[in-house]
C-alpha cells in the first residue's frame, strides 16, 4: 500500500492511511495516517456501530487536510467500545497461525528494543 499512496502522491493526489500499526506507517512511509488502538480488520470501527465509524472517517480527513508534513501520524482518541481482553478473546484465534507463531518472538524482541530506546 505504501509504493500505491506514493504513487498517487507523485501524481499529485493525496493518501491517507487509517492503522492499527502506526510503527509500520512511519517505517515503510506512508505519507499521513490516523492511527486507531481497533482490533485488526476494524479499523474504521465496531461492525454496525455508524456513529463510531463516522467520527473516524472525519478524523481521518481532517488528518487528510491539515498534515503539513510527510509522515504525519495522528493517534486518534477513539476507543474501541469493549474491553481489550473480551475484544481480543472475539476476534484472536485460540492458536496463532503458522506465520504468527514464527513471527512472534522477532516482533517481541523488536518492541524490547523499541522500548529500550525510548528510556
Amino acid at each position: 500500500m505504501p509504493v500505491l499512496a506514493r504513487t498517487l502522491e507523485a501524481a499529485g493526489l493525496s493518501t491517507l492511511f487509517v492503522t492499527m500499526m502506526p510503527y509500520w506507517a512511519e517505517k515503510v512511509g506512508a505519507p499521513r495516517s490516523l492511527a486507531v488502538e481497533f482490533p485488526f480488520g476494524h479499523s474504521l470501527g465496531e461492525p454496525g456501530n455508524v456513529e463510531q465509524q463516522m467520527r473516524v472517517i472525519r478524523q481521518a480527513l481532517d488528518v487528510l487536510e491539515t498534515a503539513e508534513n510527510p509522515g504525519t501520524i495522528v493517534h486518534s482518541d477513539e476507543r474501541w467500545p469493549h474491553p481489550t481482553d473480551q475484544a481480543i478473546k472475539t476476534w484472536q484465534p485460540e492458536e496463532p497461525s503458522p506465520v504468527i507463531a514464527s513471527l512472534a518472538p522477532t516482533f517481541k524482541e523488536m518492541l524490547r528494543k523499541r522500548r529500550e530506546k525510548r528510556k
